[in-house]
């Protein structure tokens, strides 16, 4: 049965602010994407239906805002209602539930790999055994060639043959005394390995992307570069951190307003409201799309 709403504390604030103003608690949800029912619980008091730690503290600020509270203070007043402790420890059901839910994505995940280790190991054999016949065939092509050679050894018995054979060889000599004096004329040759190098440079210049993050006021981030965390804490006001990213970093942000970023040194958009909890992807190639529009 879900408590009884109580008379006094943040969430009876929050809700008469609302109904001064006379919003509807859908129209705040669509603007906090939040759902009614964490809302209608929030007016309780009821804090079993928010997420711990700051996670939860943003729901409430992006709450006030929106009714037109003192951000700041209301997280002040939540915080004095509800010390961190008693936050965390209403979530124990919710945890066991990602656990058991972890579990059975793992078991799946593990069933999948082994579906396709039975399919990958017959494939892998038959593309080992016709990569053999490719290396067989042509071992024997050179066959016919030597046979071709075997008259040329009964042929040196006269003499006129070898030095018929030597002049040749001769022709082969003139032919770099020729190609010496094209050096000179095609000296712009030389400088050909330069652009060779030039696209190789190029694309070392363009296979990372250099993030810098810049807390306006103090915000938790967690960021996951290439597939491992890089930050997971609380950034303090007018700290910046600056991110290498090979292949992509996932970004999520408490307040989404209070983060500052810069792709390559170029600022790039807000991520979104104050208050609003953000997780976005950058990679190599959709950071453009962050940029600030010129």
């Amino acid at each position: 049965m879900p408590p009884e709403r109580t008379s006094s504390g943040v969430g009876q604030t929050l809700r008469e602010a609302r109904e001064r103003r006379g919003v509807s608690l859908r129209a705040i949800a669509n603007a906090t994407k939040i759902s009614v029912g964490v809302l209608e619980a929030l007016e309780r008091n009821d804090i079993s239906k928010l997420p711990g730690g700051i996670f939860g503290r943003a729901f409430v600020r992006a709450y006030a805002v929106e009714v037109g509270l003192d951000p700041e203070k209301t997280i002040h007043d939540f915080i004095a209602q509800f010390p961190n402790d008693s936050v965390i420890a209403g979530h124990p059901t919710s945890d066991r539930g990602e656990d058991h839910t972890a579990v059975e994505s793992e078991r799946r995940t593990a069933g999948t790999f082994l579906w396709l280790i039975l399919i990958a190991v017959p494939i892998a054999a038959a593309l080992l055994y016709f990569a053999t016949l490719g290396r067989r065939a042509p071992a024997a092509a050179p066959a016919p060639p030597a046979a071709a050679a075997a008259p040329a050894t009964d042929v040196p018995a006269a003499p006129e043959a070898r030095a018929a054979a030597d002049p040749p060889p001769a022709t082969p000599a003139v032919a770099p005394a020729t190609a010496l004096p094209t050096m000179p004329a095609g000296a712009p040759a030389t400088a050909a390995p330069a652009p060779d190098a030039l696209p190789a440079g190029g694309a070392a210049s363009g296979d990372q992307l250099t993030i810098a993050l810049t807390a306006k006021r103090p915000c938790w981030v967690s960021a996951t570069v290439d597939g491992r965390k890089a930050i997971e804490r609380l950034l303090k006001a007018g700290e910046r951190q600056t991110i290498t990213v090979r292949r992509e970093m996932v970004l999520t942000a408490g307040d989404a307003s209070a983060i500052a970023l810069q792709f390559n040194g170029a600022d790039a958009r807000g991520l979104g409201k104050a208050g609003e909890v953000v997780t976005a992807r950058f990679t190599l190639t959709n950071y453009k799309d962050y940029l600030q529009a010129r």
